[in-house]
């Protein structure tokens, strides 16, 4: 009997490690190509925009599950990773910081790869010149930007950017020329609860590191200056500033103009600042901030407002452009467009310093789970924009379409009644004719672009027994990256444990019939 029950242990620990459900045999050629999802928006203006899916708008609604994969460690994890479709494999990062190599067809596991931090940012896998060999770059929540081997996992070099001990990266670096521009945020907003903290000395940066080796060829602060004392806490705590404006997203790149755009985050203090809340442009060569246009002043937050004893004096509604911005050609000019918690989509001119051309709103916002969380989606003229909006009674939840030129309205689709958490927080993914947006709820769901119908709609909220890897399975909500689409498959994250969230830890991957 001791030996089954030690046979039957090891078996499950066996089960629970991140190389279970190794691929066998010979692996298949890796050849990266046209049709594949590659890093977080699919191309450089970050659209997340697939134009050759591999599947027909008109067989969206077949789509049905080919294989579930279970992330190992804890079934109620806190999964937002942006899953990457790639040379016939998905890669894809973990709430337990493993970074996984799958075969897209059956989800066997390749190679995995340790962080030691949470790993959620979108992969990107790049061949640099005079180079044989394809890298994967990602960032982790420790601050450390990652290059490993594409095909075999092997650790190329690892940096780490930013040495402030709650510095993460969320925001998916971005490679250009032989760069890897890597955006940097902060727990210092939530550690800022712990007793006795003395908040805030947090500064959002980017930075342009050489993907060849991973030295940093310069790092440039959203906030110049750095915090000093300003004030004492009634508890005799002593308070830091200015501080905040972190970079939550991917940036995207400005080839004509040599920029980089990105939108920051809110204020920590009670310091006013020109560069929260703002879209920023950045010299792609240099680093230099060339220009800022804050859409949101004052709006000053950390958790607890606005009685907590951190909290700065007036503070603001946490209005933080989580979402990466995209740039558009519209006409005869280009404009950039970006989304806010605050609920509002804005396009702004590029050759104006930013200036707003129009702004459309289509949610109320509040904060956490209110507006826009985590991405648009752009095809053509029209871009989509998912809002979450549900702690407020006037909240919009649900899908919108707007016209680029104008920010009119073309329709918008409520979040469905009685499927739960009606919250679309995580970014939109789209393919001609097919928009998709999940729910905090559980649901992820094909809307037509023609008028918003929806079209396919899956629950996710259920067991996965026959995970391919032999780990039980356990859907949930959806946040942060969307689903990737590529090769006539939807592959997409589910499970987040946090702000009500039902956890999870499974990778679903859909395909028509589930062939």
């Amino acid at each position: 009997m001791r030996l089954f029950l030690f046979a039957a242990l090891a078996a499950s620990l066996y089960a629970q490690t991140p190389d279970a459900g190794r691929c066998s045999g010979t692996p298949k050629p890796f050849a990266p190509g046209a049709g594949d999802w590659n890093g977080w928006g699919v191309d450089a203006s970050g659209s997340r925009f697939q134009p050759t899916p591999g599947i027909a708008a008109a067989d969206v609604p077949k789509l049905k599950l080919k294989w579930a994969f279970a992330f190992p460690g804890v079934v109620n994890q806190r999964n937002q990773a942006q899953p990457v479709i790639v040379g016939g494999r998905v890669f894809v990062g973990s709430a337990n910081g493993t970074v996984f190599s799958l075969d897209a067809a059956t989800g066997c596991t390749y190679w995995s790869y340790e962080t030691g931090n949470i790993a959620r940012t979108a992969i990107q896998i790049v061949k640099l010149p005079n180079e044989t060999r394809w890298i994967a770059y990602f960032g982790d929540s420790g601050g450390t930007a990652h290059a490993v081997d594409a095909q075999t996992g092997q650790l190329i070099w690892k940096t780490k950017v930013d040495d402030f001990p709650l510095a993460r990266i969320t925001g998916s670096p971005v490679y250009n020329n032989g760069r890897l521009y890597v955006p940097m945020s902060s727990g210092e907003e939530t550690g800022s609860g712990a007793a006795n903290y003395e908040c805030c000395k947090f500064r959002g940066s980017l930075s342009a590191l050489d993907a060849r080796t991973g030295k940093v060829i310069w790092k440039t602060y959203t906030i110049p200056d750095p915090p000093k004392q300003y004030k004492t806490t009634a508890d005799g705590r002593k308070m830091f500033g200015p501080a905040g404006a972190s970079l939550w997203s991917a940036p995207i790149i400005d080839e004509k103009r040599k920029r980089i755009y990105i939108g920051s985050g809110n204020s920590y203090t009670g310091i006013e600042l020109p560069t929260t809340d703002a879209i920023l442009a950045f010299d792609l060569e240099t680093g230099s901030l060339l220009w800022s246009n804050q859409v949101t002043p004052g709006d000053n937050w950390v958790p607890g407002c606005p009685r907590g004893p951190l909290c700065p004096e007036n503070p603001g509604d946490d209005y933080d452009f989580g979402s990466s911005t995209l740039l558009r050609n519209v006409g005869a000019r280009d404009v950039i467009l970006a989304s806010q918690k605050s609920g509002v989509v804005y396009a702004l001119d590029p050759e104006q310093r930013g200036k707003v051309i129009w702004k459309t709103r289509i949610g109320v916002g509040n904060g956490l789970l209110g507006g826009i969380g985590w991405g648009m989606a752009a095809e053509g003229q029209t871009v989509y924009a998912a809002i979450a909006d549900i702690n407020k009674p006037d909240g919009t939840p649900g899908l919108y379409a707007l016209k680029i030129d104008t920010g009119e309205k073309i329709w918008s689709t409520p979040a469905p009644q009685g499927a739960g958490n009606r919250a679309q927080s995580s970014a939109v993914s789209a393919m001609p004719g097919i928009a998709f947006s999940a729910s905090f709820g559980g649901h992820l769901r094909a809307y037509s672009t023609k008028d918003g119908a929806i079209v396919w709609d899956f629950d996710a909220v259920q067991t996965f027994p026959n995970t391919v890897n032999g780990i039980p399975g356990k859907g949930g909500a959806f946040n942060g990256g969307g689903p990737a689409i590529a090769n006539g498959m939807v592959v997409a994250t589910s499970g987040y444990a946090f702000a009500g969230g039902q956890g999870g830890n499974v990778l679903l991957a859909f395909s028509v019939e589930g062939k």
